[in-house]
Protein backbone atom coordinates (compact mmCIF):
# COMPACT_ATOMS: atom_id res chain seq x y z
CA UNK A 1 0.00 0.00 0.00
CA UNK A 2 1.48 3.67 -0.82
CA UNK A 3 1.64 6.13 1.46
CA UNK A 4 -1.14 8.46 -0.07
CA UNK A 5 -3.39 5.31 -0.19
CA UNK A 6 -2.84 5.00 3.75
CA UNK A 7 -3.50 8.89 4.59
CA UNK A 8 -6.60 8.07 2.12
CA UNK A 9 -7.54 5.70 4.49
CA UNK A 10 -7.14 7.43 7.74
CA UNK A 11 -8.89 10.90 6.76
CA UNK A 12 -11.45 8.34 5.61
CA UNK A 13 -11.71 6.26 9.01
CA UNK A 14 -11.74 9.98 10.95
CA UNK A 15 -14.26 11.47 8.73
CA UNK A 16 -16.60 8.30 9.62
CA UNK A 17 -15.55 8.93 13.34
CA UNK A 18 -16.02 12.83 13.26
CA UNK A 19 -19.40 13.43 10.24
CA UNK A 20 -21.96 12.87 13.59
CA UNK A 21 -20.63 16.06 15.30
CA UNK A 22 -22.44 19.16 15.53
CA UNK A 23 -21.83 22.29 13.38
CA UNK A 24 -20.09 23.82 16.59
CA UNK A 25 -17.59 20.95 17.42
CA UNK A 26 -17.01 20.06 13.49
CA UNK A 27 -16.08 24.55 12.98
CA UNK A 28 -14.03 23.88 16.73
CA UNK A 29 -12.21 20.93 15.45
CA UNK A 30 -11.56 22.80 12.19
CA UNK A 31 -9.98 26.14 14.41
CA UNK A 32 -7.89 23.45 16.43
CA UNK A 33 -6.20 21.99 13.06
CA UNK A 34 -5.59 25.22 11.59
CA UNK A 35 -4.09 26.53 14.31
CA UNK A 36 -1.71 23.23 14.86
CA UNK A 37 -0.66 24.07 11.21
CA UNK A 38 0.18 27.66 11.72
CA UNK A 39 1.91 26.81 14.86
CA UNK A 40 4.21 23.79 14.10
CA UNK A 41 7.50 24.34 13.22
CA UNK A 42 9.97 22.09 11.34
CA UNK A 43 13.94 22.50 12.99
CA UNK A 44 15.67 22.64 10.35
CA UNK A 45 19.81 22.13 10.43
CA UNK A 46 20.05 20.82 13.96
CA UNK A 47 22.23 17.93 14.23
CA UNK A 48 24.29 16.31 17.07
CA UNK A 49 27.37 18.75 16.00
CA UNK A 50 24.95 21.55 17.39
CA UNK A 51 25.12 20.09 21.18
CA UNK A 52 29.08 19.31 21.24
CA UNK A 53 30.13 21.03 24.40
CA UNK A 54 26.09 21.43 25.82
CA UNK A 55 27.95 19.81 29.18
CA UNK A 56 29.92 21.18 31.18
CA UNK A 57 32.16 19.44 33.96
CA UNK A 58 35.00 20.02 36.01
CA UNK A 59 35.72 16.23 35.45
CA UNK A 60 37.73 14.60 32.78
CA UNK A 61 35.63 12.01 30.66
CA UNK A 62 37.25 9.07 32.13
CA UNK A 63 36.61 10.25 36.01
CA UNK A 64 32.77 10.89 34.68
CA UNK A 65 32.68 7.13 33.16
CA UNK A 66 34.12 5.46 36.46
CA UNK A 67 31.68 7.98 38.55
CA UNK A 68 28.60 6.46 36.74
CA UNK A 69 30.57 2.85 36.72
CA UNK A 70 30.57 3.10 40.53
CA UNK A 71 27.17 4.31 40.63
CA UNK A 72 25.34 1.03 38.87
CA UNK A 73 23.42 -1.30 41.14
CA UNK A 74 22.15 -4.50 39.97
CA UNK A 75 19.25 -5.47 41.43
CA UNK A 76 18.13 -9.02 39.46
CA UNK A 77 17.55 -12.05 41.34
CA UNK A 78 18.43 -15.07 40.84
CA UNK A 79 16.07 -18.28 41.63
CA UNK A 80 17.00 -20.92 43.46
CA UNK A 81 16.42 -24.49 42.40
Amino acid sequence: MKAADINIHLIDSYFGLLKNLNSDAKLELITRLSDSMKTSKKVKGKSLKSLYGAFLSEQSADELIDDIKKARTFTRKRAEW
